[in-house]
């Protein structure tokens, strides 16, 4: 087992998470808790960047977030699952960081252009949400995580953070502060129900962890498949089909998904038969974790208690950091 890196990773409760969450990132979590010393934060903060009128949304989504680590198998044995905002330090690194990056350069950060872009913000966005990347290097650098498992359209952001750690290290003559690694999953982006941009609950294209077996149903059933595919008995196409990539995640038999594929191609095939298999295939594939979410909903206070727990772990290894980092700066008075 390599403890050596450190593994930091997260995830904003603005809602349950969803299947593109799984595929992006909570499946490789499960896998490196065995590999590596992990910790997964809940980045209530964060979330209110783009829901400063609604903090209630946030406090209440805290406790679906961490239920549904615990039920895709995140073990807090292995893991440490803590809350952003039980740890000051972050917020007073973050300050400091600001110091190392200019404004420019966060309006060129094409993530943060992009997500910009997508909210409709313009001119309006807010300043906590322009420095996402610095908040997001204090997040890492509070733990001194290594590497960071993300989707590719975070890469610019795990890019800026590396930036600053390298100026901070270079000015205060410091090696303190480790760079991470992005770590990106083979299937690093799931499209949504409706075949555009990534799954996400903001563009109410997702479907959740949670959803029951009908809501899947009903959400398979509005999927983009090929719009020229009209008539049953007409060729259809496969290539930016949601419905053909779905199954080519989810579907462990991959012997009937290439005779779906051909017949499709053929013609013969109906879209809502295809869909129907997918929503069972989907059913078959959440069905265990919704078992395992509800089973640890019976008790809510021993779930947050996982969280507070974990984050009262962290709070010993940021003041580590924060003395460090301090002493390095000079600003050491005591």
């Amino acid at each position: 087992m390599n403890k050596k890196d450190i593994v930091l990773t997260g995830d904003r409760p603005t809602g349950p998470l969803h299947l593109g969450h799984f595929v992006g990132s909570l499946q490789q979590r499960v896998t490196l808790q065995e590999q590596y010393k992990q910790f997964v934060m809940v980045a209530d903060l964060q979330a209110l960047t783009d829901n400063v009128d609604n903090p209630q949304k946030v406090r209440d989504n805290v406790l679906n977030v961490v239920l549904d680590y615990l039920a895709v198998g995140i073990d807090p044995n292995k893991t440490t699952i803590f809350i952003q905002s039980l740890i000051p330090e972050i917020s007073e690194l973050y300050l400091l960081y600001m110091n190392l990056v200019t404004v420019n350069r966060l309006k060129r950060n094409p993530t943060v252009k992009a997500e910009i872009q997508q909210r409709g913000f313009g001119e309006n966005v807010t300043a906590g949400f322009l420095t996402y990347p610095v908040h997001q290097a204090a997040d890492i650098t509070v733990v001194k995580g290594t590497l960071v498992p993300v989707g590719e359209d975070q890469l610019p952001i795990i890019e800026q953070a590396n930036e600053i750690i390298r100026k901070f290290n270079r000015i205060y003559k410091t090696d303190i502060l480790p760079e991470a690694k992005g770590l990106v999953t083979k299937m690093a982006r799931l499209p949504g129900l409706d075949g555009k941009a990534k799954m996400s609950k903001s563009l109410g294209n997702a479907i959740f962890l949670s959803d029951s077996s009908d809501e899947i149903a009903k959400k398979v059933m509005t999927m983009y498949t090929d719009p020229d595919h009209v008539r049953i008995e007409d060729p259809g196409k496969i290539e930016g089909n949601t419905v053909f990539t779905y199954l080519d995640v989810f579907d462990s038999d991959k012997e009937r998904v290439q005779e779906l594929k051909d017949h499709y191609q053929k013609g013969g095939l109906g879209d809502v038969t295809v869909k129907r298999y997918l929503a069972d295939v989907l059913n078959g594939f959440l069905d265990p974790i919704r078992k395992k979410r509800a089973e640890f909903a019976k008790d809510p206070q021993a779930v947050m208690d996982i969280a507070l727990n974990g984050s009262d772990r962290v709070k010993d290894v940021a003041a580590q950091t924060i003395k460090e980092v301090k002493e390095a700066i000079g600003l050491k008075y005591r």
